[in-house]
């Protein structure tokens, strides 16, 4: 089973300002906690390796950014306001640091939680980079790089123009050019399904949320990353040709002692082809 889209239990976390942050837990009540920080354009029913779960004793609390699924919405909200709504969760689940896992769209907002809360742990699984840095925009294509200026000139007009994704235009675009390495996972008729059950409660509420992610994911972090002191490992599939233009290296050394796994046979989908990795990964140090 690559993804669950039926978690087992949910919550709701009310926020110092009204707001409500809604979260969703996949394997058993007693578990130790693990925070994942999903994609874009997914939220809390998003989950990974749900088959492995019980016998590791994890129990995976995934949540919904402001604006996806049941969180309220924040109109311009930042990656540091949101690092803060997790923050607050990370707190309710665990008096001491929790691990945390975060995939594509959802690894900037890990970092910013990073930045300003402990954790016992960062795993970033397929993480994008930061589009916006000098050394890394310089390694992309010309059209991507075109996009990356317009969000710049026109983050308002930009963000117009990503709401408009429909969760079906969206499934079609992230799983409409499948490399060979991801074929196992992105074509198989459950994952599809769950997948699009996914995005379809994500945007339930619209675009709005969705757009200000990608905005805020294309646009300079102006995290300090030089200041974190935490594990932090970056895992990308060898294959993965759409999450950073050098697999994370450069994002990598950015970050004092990050490290940098590459998986052969795997390409963007990695979080999915290869869970048991990722998950081993975040209980490293939770013993």
């Amino acid at each position: 089973m690559f993804v669950s889209p039926h978690p087992d239990r949910e919550r709701r976390l009310a926020l110092p300002d009204g707001r409500v942050l809604a979260s969703a837990e996949f394997g058993p009540a007693d578990g130790r906690p693990v925070l994942f920080v999903p994609g874009a354009a997914s939220g809390r029913l998003m989950s990974f390796g749900p088959e492995l779960l019980a016998d590791a004793g994890v129990r995976l609390v995934s949540v919904d950014r402001p604006g996806l699924g049941a969180s309220s919405p924040h109109p311009g909200h930042s990656l540091g306001s949101v690092a803060d709504d997790l923050a607050a969760l990370a707190r309710e689940l665990s008096d001491e640091p929790i691990p945390v896992v975060a995939n594509s769209q959802g690894a900037p907002f890990a970092l910013a939680l990073a930045t300003r809360w402990p954790l016992a742990r960062l795993v970033l699984a397929a993480p994008a980079d930061e589009v916006a840095l000098p050394a890394t925009r310089a390694q992309l294509p010309e059209d991507f790089r075109e996009l990356i200026d317009r969000v710049a000139a026109d983050p308002l007009g930009s963000e117009a123009l990503f709401s408009g994704f429909t969760a079906g235009g969206f499934c079609d675009f992230v799983l409409g050019q499948v490399a060979p390495e991801d074929a196992a996972v992105y074509e198989d008729p459950d994952f599809r399904a769950g997948f699009l059950a996914v995005v379809q409660d994500a945007l339930r509420a619209g675009g709005a949320g969705y757009a200000r992610n990608t905005v805020l994911a294309m646009s300079p972090w102006r995290l300090p990353l030089a200041d974190l002191e935490l594990p932090v490992e970056l895992w990308f599939g060898a294959a993965d040709t759409g999450h950073s233009p050098d697999l994370g290296e450069t994002l990598a050394s950015r970050i004092p002692g990050a490290s940098r796994r590459i998986v052969s046979g795997s390409g963007g989908a990695l979080l999915w082809h290869r869970p048991e990795l990722i998950l081993g990964a975040a209980l490293e140090s939770a013993d």
